[in-house]
């Protein structure tokens, strides 16, 4: 028990340290970017591309990871993402940064599915995956806090090139230790009942997890919108990547206060995504129609997302089988990366003719009612088959 609670840890470790480096570039590429000339529609474009590879990996990772492992889809990701993060630092122009970050997103692409499919053979029960996932959910807050901090202080004292060099060394000691320290585990979780084995066909064709799919997705294009709005506003106002990095800051003070709150996981994980997602939306509609400062609406929105992220895992895990949990889990990734290719490109194409909150907003309300009336579709046909 207790060597397997070390085994959990190491995990725990990785996947910190592997969303304080990634978010330590979040306020920093955009303007990166910027400085080699490249438009707002370029850099959607360069966000889109890394998204679409980043999907395209996420749809083979699923079924090689049932097949082969977790470990080894985790440590070689890792080193590959080191290196072309370095890589970043040698970059001439911005096709350059195109090229390095979509190859990024394809071999981040079979990380987290493995991640998280791992993970999740460290619970006994729903719950115990619930406070697993929130424990990773708490670690990953912490670094998207301090994260853009750090980013947009590294800028100002070594400059753009110095800090991509210290966020690829820094994965590649990450991969060091993943190599070091994790082991495989076979004895996954078992969900709520027993189910049969499913073909990779039908697990998307699952009612519930339906659900869970778009309500990702509409998470995923609403981060997407922030992670491309906030940043540029050291674009087009002058602020430093410094200020940036407080304002995305906020979004993760929100979501630690909600993932702090254990108790949440007793209620139903499809009615936390539910009111999660109604409140991110209504918050949105407040970007662009409310005098509220905008990080007190930030925090908001993470308060919210905090309520979402642990209970998609959890919801997943209790709607398919242990052999199916790889697969499921690339397929949420493919989503998620779905979700940020459309809000990246539909931004940098009509932010300067609409607000692109606007257009988030009326992204999520839908999905938000295709979502309620599925589900009390599903309630409905659960009734009369009783």
């Amino acid at each position: 028990m207790r060597n397997a609670t070390a085994e959990k840890w190491h995990i725990f470790v990785i996947l910190f340290f592997i969303s304080l480096i990634m978010r330590i570039q979040l306020p920093v590429f955009t303007p990166y970017a910027a400085a080699f000339g490249a438009s707002s529609v370029f850099i959607g474009i360069i966000l889109s591309v890394t998204s679409f590879t980043n999907l395209s990996g996420n749809l083979l990772a699923g079924p090689l990871v049932d097949r082969f492992g977790k470990k080894l889809f985790i440590a070689l990701p890792i080193f590959a993402s080191g290196a072309l993060f370095i890589a970043h630092g040698f970059a001439s122009d911005a096709a350059d940064l195109l090229l390095l970050h979509g190859l990024n997103g394809f071999a981040l692409a079979f990380l987290i599915p493995a991640a998280f499919a791992l993970l999740s053979g460290y619970a006994n029960n729903s719950r115990q995956q619930g406070k697993n996932m929130a424990v990773n959910g708490i670690l990953s807050t912490i670094a998207s806090i301090a994260a853009p901090l750090i980013g947009g202080k590294m800028v100002v004292l070594i400059g753009y090139q110095n800090t991509y060099f210290f966020i690829g060394s820094a994965m590649v000691f990450t991969g060091m230790y993943s190599i070091k320290y994790l082991k495989e585990r076979e004895d996954v979780i078992s969900v709520k009942q027993q189910q049969k084995s499913m073909s990779p066909g039908t697990i998307i064709m699952v009612p519930n997890l339906v659900i869970v799919y778009l309500i990702g997705f509409a998470v995923m294009y609403i981060h997407g919108v922030l992670i491309y709005e906030i940043p540029y506003l050291a674009v087009e106002k002058g602020l430093s990547t410094f200020h940036t990095g407080q304002l995305l800051s906020f979004m993760g003070i929100g979501t630690l206060f909600t993932l702090s709150l254990f108790f949440i996981h007793r209620f139903s994980p499809l009615k936390r995504l539910m009111i999660g997602l109604f409140g991110m939306t209504i918050t949105l509609f407040g970007l662009f129609s409310s005098p509220l400062p905008l990080p007190m609406l930030l925090f908001l929105i993470g308060i919210f997302s905090g309520l979402i992220m642990p209970a998609m895992a959890t919801a997943l895990t209790e709607n398919i089988p242990k052999e199916a949990h790889g697969r499921a889990f690339g397929y949420m990734s493919a989503i998620y990366s779905l979700g940020i290719i459309s809000s990246s490109f539909v931004t940098g194409t009509i932010r300067d003719i609409i607000s692109p909150y606007f257009i988030a907003f009326l992204i999520g309300m839908s999905i938000l009612t295709i979502a309620g009336y599925t589900k009390l579709r599903v309630s409905h046909n659960h009734l009369q088959h009783i």
